[in-house]
């Protein structure tokens, strides 16, 4: 028996099963979204618990891929509440002479900054601009799309011959660290491209990482790293009030427990509460992918070859998070030529590398490289006047070997644990900044138990729902020869950041899953039993 039946059915709110649940609208089919928390958003969500009067964002903060997606910037959200925000400068850098690298929306600014530190670097930055500014927009639209990136990559190579042809290509497949050396002569732009590079879990001396870098300082460059005003959840609210107001429902604290599939095509859904929703189209799943093929279906339902190579599926590291509420602005030891919403710290290039390197070798770094957020700097509404909305965030390996500093953290993420592990983080931005810790009015720490807990795909603390390196991207995301939103059901699509193109808050996997599901069913339509 049923308790209601859709079109289709999307088990997941977060921004991505959002995403697909306003297309499929779009495109006139009836459509449900199940969510299993309290609320929607998953990884995109703001709250008020670290003290009074403080907003902080729960999870992800700053938004250069929402706003350069093609797919969220479709649905006009600016018509459901949404409005974004920046920063005087999208990112900075202390360095440990007391001068910043800084990345201003205005290029000239940039350039300019550069220039004063080290001659020669301001027109090679504007000269890797407008090479990006010829060919990044089609790089962005082949990287969103199902693989292979047919048209789009099309595009992108009838432009390749004016931004150097192959010198080009080799630019961007250029590991982090020769990018920054082959292109300047200064240390300010190598820690831009590198802390951006950082963001993913890719070492930064391999394949991949130099693009990552390249397409995160471009975007900086060109939307900018805005946030939505009055907190990342304002993004996913809008999304929300978008479906609701197109005649889609959404219902929350509805965790879904089975996916049912029938002579090989999936039929429907079923929550814990014991509800049974069919689809009589598609169920599109927003859930990271071990959860997809381990709990939601049945074993008997999965094709063997499917599960072997699922055994494989490799997560992305953990994450600790810090949200601090201070009763004034950071005290850097050197104030910034501009304030930054989003900063990096690490002690320089090799140092960042130091901490990723033991990250990669299961070791919780000593010193981490941490990306850290001044968010009423970005958007005043966060916190009381003459007050800062800060967190930081770092990664720690999903199996802990050992600690690489003094021995303290063991790894196991109960509170004494990520309390001592904050303690470390804190003291990176006291170095930084004297006198930080004395603004603290309050701390929460959010490890890698508390963010699972709080939204069940970010499984370990992984915050990109798998691996970036290369391994398990392209064609092998989430396992290889399955690199599309398709699964081996009918009918049933990942549409989560386990499928290309992966993490990050841009809405392909949801639009690539929701494509998908309503190509096949005007297919089926033409070739009855399809």
């Amino acid at each position: 028996m049923s308790d209601g039946t859709f079109d289709g059915v999307v088990v997941g709110a977060g921004p991505n099963g959002l995403v697909a649940a306003n297309h499929l609208l779009d495109k006139g089919w009836s459509v449900l979204v199940l969510e299993a928390q309290p609320e929607v958003g998953g990884a995109v969500r703001h709250d008020e618990d670290v003290a009074p009067g403080f907003i902080h964002d729960t999870f992800s903060a700053f938004y250069p891929l929402a706003a350069g997606s093609k797919a969220i910037q479709g649905f006009h959200l600016e018509d459901h509440g949404l409005r974004w925000v920046h920063a005087p400068a999208v990112l900075g850098h202390p360095r440990q002479d007391g001068s910043w690298a800084i990345l201003h929306r205005d290029r000239a600014v940039t350039a300019g900054l550069m220039d004063e530190q080290h001659p020669g670097d301001g027109s090679a930055w504007l000269e890797l601009c407008e090479e990006w500014d010829r060919i990044g927009d089609h790089l962005v639209n082949a990287l969103m799309t199902p693989f292979p990136p047919v048209r789009a990559g099309l595009a992108a190579l009838t432009r390749l011959r004016s931004v150097g042809g192959l010198e080009f290509v080799r630019t961007a497949l250029s590991p982090a660290l020769e990018l920054g050396r082959a292109r300047f002569g200064g240390e300010s732009p190598r820690l831009l491209l590198a802390g951006n590079a950082g963001h993913a879990d890719i070492p930064l001396d391999a394949v991949g990482s130099g693009f990552m870098g390249l397409l995160l300082a471009m975007l900086g460059q060109t939307v900018g790293f805005p946030v939505p005003e009055g907190g990342a959840g304002n993004l996913t609210k809008a999304l929300a009030h978008r479906i609701v107001s197109l005649g889609g429902e959404i219902r929350c604290s509805s965790p879904v427990s089975r996916i049912d599939v029938e002579n090989g095509r999936a039929t429907g859904v079923r929550t814990e509460g014991g509800q049974r929703f069919g689809a009589t189209q598609a169920v599109i799943a927003d859930v990271v992918a071990p959860h997809l093929y381990g709990r939601l279906l049945r074993e008997e339902d999965v094709p063997a070859r499917t599960a072997r190579r699922m055994e494989r599926f490799e997560l992305d590291p953990g994450t600790v998070k810090v949200d601090w509420a201070l009763d004034g602005p950071v005290p850097w030891a050197t104030p910034p030529p501009y304030d930054a919403g989003t900063v990096h710290i690490a002690d320089s290039v090799d140092q960042m590398v130091e901490a990723l390197s033991q990250l990669s070798a299961n070791a919780i770094p000593a010193r981490p490289f941490m990306l850290t957020g001044q968010m009423t700097k970005a958007d005043p509404t966060r916190s009381p006047a003459g007050t800062e909305a800060m967190w930081a965030y770092t990664h720690v390996p999903q199996q802990v070997n050992r600690d690489a500093g003094d021995g303290s953290v063991r790894g196991t993420w109960d509170r004494d644990d990520v309390e001592r592990f904050a303690d470390r983080m804190q003291a990176r931005i006291e170095e930084a900044a004297p006198g930080f810790t004395s603004r603290v009015l309050a701390r929460r720490v959010l490890g890698p138990r508390e963010m699972e807990s709080r939204d069940a795909n970010l499984m370990g603390g992984a915050l990109n729902g798998g691996t970036s390196q290369l391994h398990q991207e392209l064609i092998f995301r989430p396992v290889p020869g399955m690199g599309r939103a398709e699964t081996r059901i009918k009918g049933l699509y990942l549409g989560s950041a386990s499928a290309h193109p992966g993490g990050g808050v841009h809405g392909a996997p949801g639009m690539n899953a929701a494509r998908a599901a309503v190509a096949h069913t005007r297919l089926r339509r033409l070739v009855p039993g399809r």
